[in-house]
């Protein structure tokens, strides 16, 4: 069995997420009991428009400090987020093969409203684990533990401000003629574009 790895819960997830998720999706814990963390893929998430590289900021209530648990966190709706995040999306992937596949059942995430970051981004990532036909098993912390000796810690290496070492092979993009291939952008990306063989990518 492989050893098991404690992820925090992203907002639609880079690719590298879900690579690591397959091959420790035997033994996942999901971290609760963290502070916040600011300006990473906890209320992040990278696709590709037509002009590159899109951040698409899930805000989050004034006052959700460092000091603040994720569970904790609240988004905030002062402004149309949500419809502008889905207007990101159907303008980078309307054209792609499988955006309408998966767009209703999407939909939901921009027209009801979750009162915390942390609700929001659990009931995402089922979604996603279902689109990508993936079963794991996986448990949430008791308590914050600073560092694990028995398990692999995802909570800080996945990161905007890092780059991966994962080796992405390209794939078909949208836009790659523009502004050629992007690695590691969320997984919608990869999904849009290749549909149920996106696990097998992973």
């Amino acid at each position: 069995m492989e050893k098991g790895a404690v992820f925090p819960l992203f907002y639609l997830p880079p690719i590298e997420y879900f690579s690591k998720i397959l091959i420790h999706k035997e033994n996942i814990i999901f971290e609760n009991s963290e502070n916040f963390q600011k300006q990473s893929y906890r209320n992040r998430a990278t696709i590709h428009s037509p002009n590159g590289k899109l951040d698409l900021t899930v805000p989050v209530v004034k006052g959700a400090k460092s000091h603040t648990l994720v569970k904790d966190v609240k988004i905030s709706y002062d402004f149309q987020w949500q419809r502008w995040h889905l207007m990101s999306l159907q303008t980078s992937y309307r054209s792609s093969a499988y955006f309408e596949y998966y767009e209703d059942e999407l939909n939901v995430f921009y027209e009801k409203k979750w009162d915390f970051l942390f609700d929001y981004n659990e009931e995402m990532l089922n979604l996603l684990l279902k689109f990508l036909k993936l079963k794991i098993q996986f448990t949430y912390v008791h308590e914050f533990e600073k560092s694990y000796s028995d398990l692999i810690d995802f909570r800080d290496s996945i990161h905007p401000k890092k780059t991966s070492i994962d080796n992405f092979k390209p794939y078909f993009q949208v836009f790659e003629d523009r502004n050629g291939f992007l690695p590691n952008l969320s997984i919608v990306d990869l999904l849009f574009s290749q549909g149920p063989q996106s696990v097998k990518y992973l």
